[in-house]
């Protein structure tokens, strides 16, 4: 990346409004990793916005209230990696695009004959394979400089509101700064 792209970019992320949910999106994986510590096997999901985010599974709310004090406090203590998740919709959207971008790359120029189209699908398949085994180490990246920050600089935690959803637990926490 250019170092005037690099600056462009900067100053994008540090739009307060951006800034914030990247913040968020990072204390959510923290939380989300500090969870997988505490309660192994356990499915969880996550979801940031301006005001917070949501994690959504079969935890306690001692577990969240837990979990989401320590993953600030180790976010403050300088564990910034605990922003990125393998599991982040970042992830799935980069491998996404990475892979239909290689598969209609593939297919360009192939003519109006399903028989011409046909015969490229071998290739189309083994591009988008590549893109997508390119795409996880990419998608991370993006994690890291795009959309978290492992920095939670003054966000605060207001209030953990627990609903449900059914028969799951939904735990909507609310931040600030």
């Amino acid at each position: 990346m250019t170092n005037s792209v690099s600056k462009s970019l900067q100053t994008l992320m540090d739009i307060p409004a951006l800034s914030r949910v990247r913040r968020n999106h990072g204390l959510e994986h923290a939380t989300l990793h500090v969870l997988a510590e505490r309660c192994p096997r356990t499915s969880v999901a996550g979801h940031s916005d301006f005001n917070g985010f949501w994690i959504i599974g079969d935890v306690s709310i001692e577990d969240i209230y837990g979990a989401v004090r320590t993953a600030l406090q180790r976010l403050r203590s300088g564990e910034r990696e605990l922003a990125v998740h393998p599991n982040c919709g970042t992830n799935f959207a980069t491998s996404g695009v990475a892979a239909g971008l290689a598969a209609s790359l593939v297919m360009f120029g192939a003519g109006r004959r399903l028989r011409d189209k046909l015969e490229r699908v071998p290739l189309a398949i083994t591009l988008a394979t590549i893109a997508l085994i390119a795409a996880q180490p990419l998608g991370m990246r993006i994690q890291r400089q795009v959309t978290t920050s492992g920095d939670p600089q003054g966000l605060e935690i207001l209030e953990i509101k627990p609903t449900k959803r059914g028969r799951i637990n939904a735990y909507r926490i609310v931040t600030t700064g």
